[in-house]
């Protein structure tokens, strides 16, 4: 899989680790990672560490990770991003969206 999804024992953080190419093709596998847990987690982490890749398409999908996690109100942190991806944030101002590192 190239989309893993953990929960805390709690229920109060959902990690979602994407492994390769974050591009369209992994649009089906990150929504089914937040979409239908029993519980609405208080955080959610992106943990890109493995994404080798990502388009626009990949920040289509943290858009309606954000929107649906409750938009301005919602805890979204996207962790382990590369020098490259952190400027493609800041260029796009996600920056001011997602708390980023």
């Amino acid at each position: 899989m190239s989309v893993v999804r953990e929960v805390s024992p709690d229920g109060q953080k959902l990690t979602i680790s994407v492994k390769g190419r974050f591009d369209f093709d992994r649009y089906q596998e990150f929504r089914e990672s937040y979409e239908g847990l029993s519980r609405k987690p208080e955080s959610i982490v992106v943990d890109l560490k493995d994404a080798t890749y990502l388009d626009s398409s990949a920040l289509g999908m943290l858009l309606l990770l954000r929107d649906h996690a409750g938009g301005d109100h919602s805890d979204v942190r996207v962790v382990n991003s590369s020098c490259d991806v952190r400027k493609i944030f800041a260029i796009s101002n996600f920056d001011k969206l997602f708390h980023i590192s």
